[in-house]
């Protein structure tokens, strides 16, 4: 069994408009991109310091989370692409585990500028900053390691966003007042929640994309951060960040908007090696079943951007509903529930916290406990009665939608023979966050027009 539990990011956004053959009947068009999971060297470290290494990432962006919410009242409105007709169904990148990294993150195959230059980016849903590792005129791209730069001379669609624009002063994330000229780019210092920053200079670019048709297409007007200066270690094994938050200027609102104005992700078994993966696809995905599918409302405020938050109803376990103040799913009410591809494992405000470990604890009595350091309860497995079965834990949300996660994605392995309980506090008031491997082995719709949340359990095979 690999090593490593994982933490899945995923995505920003631009203004986005599409390029492709002329069909005399234009249909819904959609874009798909692959997952895909790689197992990190075993010996390189521990799943336990790997664990350890993801419950402090997690505990440092559910701060930044906090901390988000509620700032962000003024942004750019979103706008349909233009020239967005196509004969496709749909629109897929590939998406990959970067385990191998010693990261809990998913990175996306991407392809920027004219002619289109490859790169590896993080897939995070609670960003709306999408930027590549960048060499912009003289300025080099200081500590961007050995990985991928893009190189702006060389595309022909490169083009800066001047600071004295509109867009430069109101609509555009951690963008500096600083503007030397009216003709000079507007510029970025963007923060992460481990104190990773990244600074650069914002552009229009292009994308190119395959559609389910076979044909290619450019995404144009896409708005970008060229990053040549980065601190940090999120991203350090990555050449950027795609971001699929939802804002006025990010990946998914833009992209989504030609091709229904939905996307989804199926996220496969975080511990799933190289060769395995899954896609994360823009437009009508044909995995999606109607009549399985489970379904809820998405809450897309202002205030609440880049994330998307759910209304949580409870959490029953073994068909016991657990006593949680309902005060604790309100977003207007200091609480509320966002899922998050960035955060790997689940993490509860302190009255969930208490009440959902209590009811696990208590069932799993008869298993001998171990102390693991950043876990409150801990079991020794191998000393376990044989075929022991895990408490069924359900997430009930608004509209009487179930998530039943597997046993796997809530009591986690941690060591050989050792399993935790796999939650983490969050202080109260504050937002709670379903992170991604409580998220896997299901296919994810966020239908960001309708303001609606599909989902339902999938093996995440090609479709």
């Amino acid at each position: 069994m690999p090593p490593f539990l994982l933490l899945l990011s995923l995505l920003i956004g631009f203004d986005v408009f599409l390029a492709a053959p002329a069909s005399t009947e234009p249909r819904s068009a959609s874009l798909r991109i692959p997952l895909h999971r790689r197992p990190p060297p075993l010996a390189a470290v521990t799943r336990l310091d790997y664990v350890r290494d993801l419950v402090k990432s997690d505990h440092l962006r559910q701060r930044m989370i906090a901390g988000t919410i509620g700032r962000r009242r003024h942004r750019q409105p979103r706008r349909a692409c233009e020239n967005a007709t196509s004969a496709a169904d749909s629109f897929a990148m590939p998406l990959s585990s970067g385990a191998y990294t010693h990261t809990g993150q998913y990175f996306v195959r991407f392809r920027l500028g004219t002619p289109a230059q490859r790169f590896v980016l993080v897939a995070d849903t609670g960003s709306d900053l999408t930027w590549v590792k960048c060499r912009f005129g003289p300025r080099k791209c200081r500590r961007c390691g050995g990985g991928r730069v893009f190189l702006p001379e060389k595309s022909v669609s490169f083009d800066p966003i001047r600071c004295s624009s509109a867009m430069c002063k109101t609509s555009l994330p951690f963008s500096l007042t600083t503007c030397p000229s009216p003709a000079s780019p507007c510029a970025y210092d963007y923060g992460y929640s481990d104190g990773s920053t990244a600074q650069g200079i914002f552009a229009n670019e292009s994308a190119t994309v395959m559609l389910s048709n076979g044909q290619k297409a450019k995404l144009k007007g896409l708005v970008i951060g060229c990053t040549s200066s980065f601190a940090g270690s999120s991203f350090r094994s990555s050449d950027g960040v795609l971001g699929l938050g939802h804002s006025g200027i990010s990946f998914a609102s833009r992209a989504a908007a030609p091709f229904g104005g939905k996307f989804s992700y199926c996220l496969v078994d975080h511990l799933s090696p190289k060769n395995v993966s899954s896609y994360l696809t823009f437009g009508p995905n044909g995995a999606l079943v109607p009549y399985a599918a489970r379904q809820t409302e998405l809450l897309m405020e202002p205030w609440l951007e880049p994330y998307y938050s759910v209304r949580v109803s409870g959490i029953s376990v073994d068909g016991e509903a657990l006593k949680i103040p309902m005060t604790v799913w309100d977003v207007e009410k200091g609480g509320g529930a966002i899922l998050d591809s960035g955060t790997s494992l689940t993490v509860l405000a302190k009255p969930a916290y208490e009440a959902v470990v209590s009811a696990l604890s208590r069932r799993l009595a008869g298993v001998p406990r171990v102390g693991v350091e950043q876990f409150e309860y801990c079991y020794n497995w191998t000393a376990a009665i044989p075929e022991m079965p895990v408490p069924k834990l359900v997430v009930h949300f608004h509209g009487s939608a179930r998530l039943e996660p597997p046993a796997k994605s809530y009591v986690i392995d941690v060591a050989d023979g050792v399993k935790c309980i796999g939650f983490t506090p969050a202080p109260w008031p504050g937002v709670s966050t379903i992170g991604n491997i409580l998220q896997q082995e299901h296919l994810w719709e966020f239908d960001i027009k309708n303001r609606r949340l599909r989902f339902q359990r999938s093996t995440c095979a090609p479709y």
